[in-house]
């Protein structure tokens, strides 16, 4: 069978994929996790290259069977893990929509209206930053990416290229001393690998102490900035964090502008979480000092409730994009009316998928004000579970919440740090072991913690009421 299928198959296969995807979505306020602990495999699958193909209705039907019953459902209401969520049906047809229509988002003349979409979706993202010029209109651009890793790749390269001129052209090596980024000792990985493939290597990343609530401590920050210069090197950005990886905490963006406007550096803003609170007018003190910042990187895919993959890189300084990523191709397509600058030209990728779209489409079916609703169902679900943990006799807060992650610790124990994660992770496997839920240990500060995090939009407090039942009957296993 060839690749071009018949209309009355596709039509069929259409309707196997739109009822599967009902099922499936009917099935996530009570579906497990994944399968239990004795019925998970392993090993890897072993079938063959086929050399001849099967019906693709069979095909597809296998396949989506096979998927759900030896799958991680990610998208279940119970799944309390990563910064992963239950994608929003209405974006989900984006990324159909996308899938099957293939825009090619490198230059603006090959898909107009796909370019179009992201710079407007861009254009939304930036008026919420708080940015203007000193006319009082909004200013900034930015570019979607594959997700956080990029955007904060795409922020440090333009941090780099201006505050040293001749980087982009003649590299690190025109740079008269160590070039330095500051961040918080809680701060993404993403940093430190951005700093190794931008040339100027991950001890360039100096990691800076926190307060015991995770919040970095800017009065350190400065301590070591000044002895960097002591020492001739040369400081050149600031990270802030609005909602850490293992905590969820929010770095004082205030502080640390202050901070980077005395000593002439950059600031970035690792939003990839928390930054999605600029869609909402009732939480501004989550994102209270975001119009401070030069760039900031967002994450749909997380607290947005978007579907894999997409990033968001936004910069205060739109010149920054074009000169930190511009390139002069001779085979790219041409216009004869002025258009917005090449996507490609702006970004670190070539080939573009649309990203933006499953998100212009969510907004432009809910509206921003669905955002800041699920913002505060969710942050009160968080703070209904925390009063619980701190009227426990059994657990206690490691710190306290500043959005919808909780870490736990079991209370009153005699043990040591390496005893206390055996505790944890014991009984992390024991509350995941039927599949029916997840939850994780992380370490926060070197200290073991259980990491709950409220991101299913299906979550609600019955869900909730039974993980903390799960976690007390766990301590008696």
């Amino acid at each position: 069978m060839g690749f071009d299928l018949d209309a009355p198959i596709r039509l069929a296969l259409g309707k196997e994929l739109a009822e599967f995807l009902n099922s499936y979505y009917e099935s996530l306020p009570t579906r497990n996790v994944q399968p239990s602990a004795i019925e998970r495999k392993y090993a890897p699958l072993s079938n063959g290259l086929p050399e001849e193909g099967m019906h693709p209705i069979t095909a597809f039907r296998e396949l989506s069977k096979a998927m759900v019953a030896d799958g991680f459902h990610v998208p279940s209401a119970n799944y309390f893990g990563l910064m992963n969520p239950t994608p929003a049906f209405m974006a989900v047809m984006g990324e159909a929509l996308v899938s099957g229509l293939n825009p090619q988002l490198a230059t603006q003349a090959r898909q107009q209206l796909a370019s179009k979409i992201e710079n407007e979706t861009i254009t939304w993202l930036t008026e919420r930053t708080g940015w203007k010029d000193e006319e009082g209109a909004p200013i900034g651009s930015g570019t979607f990416t594959s997700g956080g890793n990029e955007a904060n790749f795409s922020a440090l390269a333009m941090a780099l290229a201006y505050s040293f001129a001749g980087v982009v052209e003649d590299g690190v090596a025109s740079i008269d001393g160590q070039p330095v980024i500051y961040v918080s000792e809680e701060a993404h990985h993403s940093i430190d690998k951005s700093a190794g493939l931008l040339g100027i290597g991950r001890n360039a990343v100096t990691h800076i102490m926190v307060d015991p609530n995770m919040h970095v401590d800017p009065r350190r920050m400065e301590i070591a900035i000044r002895d960097d210069l002591r020492h001739a090197k040369k400081p050149f950005c600031i990270v802030g964090t609005i909602g850490t990886t293992n905590s969820g905490a929010v770095d004082d963006i205030t502080s640390l502008a202050v901070l980077a406007r005395k000593y002439n550096m950059w600031l970035h803003v690792d939003g990839a979480y928390g930054g999605a609170a600029i869609l909402s007018n009732r939480h501004e003190h989550i994102t209270r000092g975001l119009e401070l910042a030069d760039s900031i990187t967002v994450d749909p895919h997380k607290w947005m409730a978007m579907p894999f993959s997409a990033g968001v890189v936004l910069t205060r300084h739109a010149e920054m994009l074009e000169k930190t990523f511009g390139v002069s191709t001779p085979y790219m397509p041409k216009g004869d009316t002025p258009a917005p600058i090449d996507n490609f030209k702006v970004s670190a990728q070539w080939s573009r998928r649309c990203n933006a779209l499953k998100l212009w489409l969510t907004l432009r079916t809910h509206g921003r004000k669905a955002f800041e609703d699920h913002f505060t169902n969710q942050i009160q679900l968080a703070q209904d579970f925390a009063t619980k943990v701190r009227h426990s006799a059994t657990y206690e807060l490691a710190c306290e919440p500043d959005l919808t992650i909780l870490n736990l610790r079991v209370k009153g124990v005699d043990m040591d740090e390496m005893q206390l994660s055996a505790r944890h992770e014991a009984i992390v496997e024991e509350v995941t072991r039927s599949g029916e839920r997840w939850i994780s240990e992380t370490k926060i500060c070197g200290m073991s913690v259980i990491r709950v995090m409220v991101i299913s939009y299906l979550t609600t407090h019955k869900h909730l009421d039974e993980l903390w039942y799960a976690l007390q009957k766990a301590l008696v296993q």
